[in-house]
C-alpha cells in the first residue's frame, strides 16, 4: 500500500521499467487496486486506506514508521536498473554488489518507503560452496 498509488505507479514505470497491467479506480479518484509487472514479476498495489478500521491492514510505510517488508525481483541488468532508479528518485541503500550467493544485488528505497532488492543472477552456487562463502564473509 502507498499514499499515492498513481504517483507510485509512475515512479515504478520510470525507475524500474514497470508496466501497468490493470487498474481499478476508487470512487474518490484514488487507486483501489492496480497490477504492475517488473520483468516477469507481478505486483499489486493501491492507495492506503484512510479508514481507521482498515489502517492496520492497508497502511503505507510512512504511517507505520517504515517497513519490515523487502521486495526481491530478478532483472537482467541490476546496474542499469540502479542507475535508472536513482535518477528517478530512489535512494540506494546498498550499491550493486556481487554477493556470496551468486547474484549481483542492489538495495533501494522507493519514494513510498518500500525497500526493494533487485538481483541479477551471475552463477549457480552449490549448497557447500554457499556455506563456505557465507562463513568466509562473516
Amino acid at each position: 500500500m502507498v499514499d499515492d498509488a498513481a504517483a507510485a505507479i509512475d515512479f515504478y514505470r520510470r525507475a524500474f521499467g514497470a508496466r501497468e497491467e490493470f487498474r481499478i479506480d476508487a470512487p474518490d479518484g484514488g487507486v483501489l487496486h492496480a497490477e504492475i509487472t517488473i520483468g516477469p514479476s507481478v505486483l499489486m498495489l493501491g492507495d492506503s486506506s484512510p479508514d481507521a478500521a482498515e489502517a492496520a491492514a492497508f497502511a503505507a510505510p510512512a504511517a507505520l514508521g517504515g517497513t519490515s517488508v523487502t521486495l526481491h525481483v530478478f532483472v537482467p541488468d541490476v546496474d542499469a536498473l540502479a542507475e535508472r532508479a536513482e535518477s528517478a528518485g530512489a535512494v540506494i541503500v546498498q550499491p550493486p554488489t556481487d554477493m556470496f550467493h551468486g547474484d549481483r544485488t542492489v538495495i533501494l528505497r522507493d519514494p513510498s518507503g518500500h525497500l526493494w532488492v533487485f538481483l541479477t543472477h551471475l552463477e549457480d552456487v552449490s549448497d557447500d560452496e554457499l556455506r563456505r562463502r557465507m562463513a568466509a564473509s562473516a
